[in-house]
């Protein structure tokens, strides 16, 4: 391997999303104190089982936002970890076809072997430039784990 994949070079640090993180965080926040002050002030004539109800739909939708928080990619030994919204899976590197990430797509996409492919929406445009280069940093571990 060449120098891809050195300990200490940063190059085998997980990709996460910046700006789609720190939004999420934000809006979930906000729907906990959102709900939970809706269930506090609503008019005296819903019971406490509604208020609960109030603020267990906050909780809920807090709920789904933070699966959006734990989106990562993480290269290892064996493949790359991906964490979308779904469960995570282990893409064996050698089943990495090609990288790809072109004007207009939001997350790169992974070509794998089997004809299919991957999204990894932890390499988002919404992050400007730097996921151009997170982009390329995946694309150069993915040669070198094949060689």
């Amino acid at each position: 391997m060449s120098g891809a994949g050195r300990p200490g070079d940063g190059t085998n640090a997980p990709f996460v999303p910046r700006r789609g993180r720190l939004v999420a965080s934000v809006l979930a926040v906000l729907t906990l104190v959102i709900f939970l002050l809706v269930a506090i002030f609503v008019p005296e004539r819903f019971h406490l089982v509604d208020r609960l109800g109030f603020f267990l739909i906050g909780l809920g939708v807090a709920g789904l936002l933070s699966r959006y928080m734990t989106i990562r990619a993480v290269p290892r030994a064996d493949g790359l970890l991906v964490r979308n919204l779904g469960p995570q899976q282990v893409v064996p590197w050698e089943d990495i076809e090609a990288v790809r990430f072109s004007d207009g797509m939001p997350w790169v996409r992974l070509d794998l072997a089997d004809g299919d492919d991957m999204a990894v929406m932890a390499i988002q445009r919404a992050d400007g430039s730097g996921s151009l280069v997170q982009a390329q940093r995946l694309s150069d571990l993915v040669g070198a784990h094949q060689r």
